[in-house]
């Protein structure tokens, strides 16, 4: 008897890419979705359907807006794709100038813009662009075909246009332990057998942002490798509705707000984000879209490029700030205030932020330099310096924010209540600001105001802000290796006139 026979059906990817009707528009998107057969699991229910999920369904919303821009605003979401001779969303585009990173930025604000939450495919765009050059210097050194394989999956992607996940992050259990050495080794997800047609691989890729809504999840090694670690350094393109996963879906603050009636309540009726666990039982990938089988000694430098795409695609964050700026303002001129001194000065001192996040990203665009694959990487350090920006200054533009809110933010009565034959009318009298401006609208921006800094679209604004892409030391040891400070003492020494013995006797 085979070994392949004992198996559950080793689907080849050709099979598997059989399985995908080509996008066009974001109704496509959203049907894409419908009818996979996934299992999903929310509030400890296996949920049948998840398209039609109330808490689900907004953060789909978002990444059906992807599409929609492409086709508005096809200059900015969209580029000419060298590889299929085609125009592609920009969300699949290999980068191949310092131009294309800026748009990709561009485009990326725009978004945060539309939806005011994560809109789920950033990390997913990295991701593409980090393994162009993983890829060729993997096969540079050991003669592998992973670029070839990396190329034919780009082409199907972008010819099919889909959205491909990332699944870097593992749980990782005991931190002061390697992959190897957990009592459990299904704490960092690792390769556990292999056949003539490919492998399969065991584990988890926690809180991963929009998991659930993509078509295809790329897993990567989460940190550096040694050599004991070597089943646990491996690439692979797995299909959403591969054999074998289960997703859990992560809790949000006041996600269940989205199951109440009426849309007031919610903040953000439209558009969330989404994060989760997904669990792989064994899950097989053939050898096409095996991208990495032990080559250890590339994760660190995987993780590292990665984070240089990644860090500086945190500019997403600067349409959210546009949207709490503009929030804020309106608030304090539904409340009458808005020509107070202190307001301006605030609602400056936000705008001064947000644009800080924006130009250190975009310098690190304009900054890209070339690697040997041809494609294009961000300047490391000035993308270190975006992600180390958003770590904190959403959090200062979210104070000022409810600072000029108010207290009746987070005291405001429910939608039921103002919609109430009992108590309906008197709240409208007593929530009632400028006399031309309705006390629906008032509440209406206080909820939105809540919902981005309280609510479940702080996650991505505030906490993904914090820990996403790395949490802050990270980017400080990054900071700390590309800061140069001898080259810089070197200018100083200069300027002072002072000769050191090595420089002199040279």
């Amino acid at each position: 008897m085979s070994q392949d026979y004992l198996f559950p059906k080793e689907e080849t990817a050709a099979e598997r890419w059989a399985r995908f009707t080509p996008i066009n528009t974001g109704d496509d998107y959203v049907e894409s979705l419908r009818g996979r057969d996934v299992k999903v699991y929310l509030f400890g229910e296996q949920i049948e359907e998840p398209v039609d999920h109330p808490i689900i369904r907004p953060s789909i919303n978002s990444l059906r807006m992807t599409y929609d821009l492409a086709i508005e605003d096809p200059e900015l979401a969209t580029a000419h794709s060298s590889l299929i001779d085609a125009t592609v969303n920009r969300f699949l585009h290999i980068v191949e100038s310092p131009h294309d990173l800026v748009m990709k930025n561009k485009m990326q604000r725009r978004m945060g813009q539309l939806t005011g939450t994560c809109f789920q495919r950033c990390a997913g765009l990295d991701t593409i662009s980090v393994l162009h050059s993983i890829t060729y210097d993997i096969d540079q050194k050991h003669g592998t075909p992973y670029h070839q394989r990396y190329l034919d999956f780009i082409k199907q992607a972008q010819k099919h246009n889909i959205i491909l996940g990332a699944g870097m992050t593992d749980p990782k259990g005991d931190r002061s332990k390697r992959p190897a050495e957990q009592a459990d080794p299904d704490l960092f997800m690792h390769v556990t057998r292999r056949t003539g047609k490919g492998l399969y691989v065991k584990g988890a890729k926690a809180h991963m942002t929009g998991g659930l809504n993509s078509h295809w999840i790329c897993v990567m090694p989460t940190q550096n490798m040694l050599e004991g670690d070597k089943d646990y350094a491996v690439i692979g393109m797995v299909p959403g509705d591969a054999a074998g996963l289960t997703y859990v879906y992560g809790r949000q603050s006041c996600d269940t707000r989205a199951m109440e009636a009426g849309d007031i309540d919610k903040g953000n009726a439209q558009y969330g984000g989404q994060e989760t666990l997904v669990i792989f039982d064994d899950v097989f990938i053939p050898w096409e879209h095996v991208l990495m089988d032990g080559e250890y000694e590339f994760a660190q430098e995987l993780v590292t490029r990665f984070t240089a795409y990644h860090r500086a695609s945190y500019v997403c964050k600067t349409g959210l700030g546009d949207v709490m700026v503009g929030a804020a303002a309106s608030i304090a001129e539904y409340n009458g205030a808005e020509k107070a001194s202190h307001i301006k000065d605030k609602l400056v001192e936000m705008t001064h932020l947000n644009e800080t996040i924006y130009s250190s990203g975009i310098a690190s665009s304009y900054e890209a330099k070339q690697l040997a694959s041809g494609i294009f990487m961000n300047d490391p350090l000035l993308a270190n310096i975006c992600k180390h920006n958003v770590t904190r200054f959403p959090y200062e533009i979210s104070r000022l924010a409810q600072d000029l809110a108010g207290g009746v933010m987070v005291t405001l009565p429910s939608e039921a209540d103002f919609n109430s034959p009992e108590m309906g009318e008197l709240l409208q009298k007593y929530f009632q600001g400028r006399s031309d401006v309705s006390t629906e609208d008032r509440t209406r921006m206080l909820r939105l105001i809540e919902n981005m800094t309280l609510g479940r679209n702080a996650v991505g604004y505030l906490t993904e802000s914090m820990h996403g892409a790395g949490s802050p030391q990270a980017q400080r040891i990054q900071i700390t290796r590309g800061m140069d400070v001898e080259c810089k003492k070197e200018y100083a020494k200069d300027l002072a006139g002072i000769i050191a013995t090595d420089r002199s006797e040279s």
